[in-house]
């Protein structure tokens, strides 16, 4: 191999490295984002069962409300 060979071969692998690195980042970035919509998710699912119980609560108290004391 020539001189110029080893040099494009340099400048590939030195791409290669860079767009590995670039991959990485955006894998960790994907990651922390996954996570960050897993924790929202439940979060939101606690608040909705909260706010089902409320309801519910709510409900009980009102069918209750309504039958005439005895």
């Amino acid at each position: 191999m020539s001189n110029q060979d080893f040099l494009a071969l340099e400048v590939k692998i030195d791409a290669l490295i860079k767009e590995y690195q670039r991959l990485e980042q955006e894998k960790r970035l994907l990651q922390a984002e996954r996570e960050a919509w897993k924790a929202e998710r439940a979060r939101l699912i606690k608040q909705n069962e909260l706010a089902r119980s409320r309801v519910e609560t709510m409900i009980e108290r009102l069918k209750a409300m309504e039958q005439p004391n005895v």
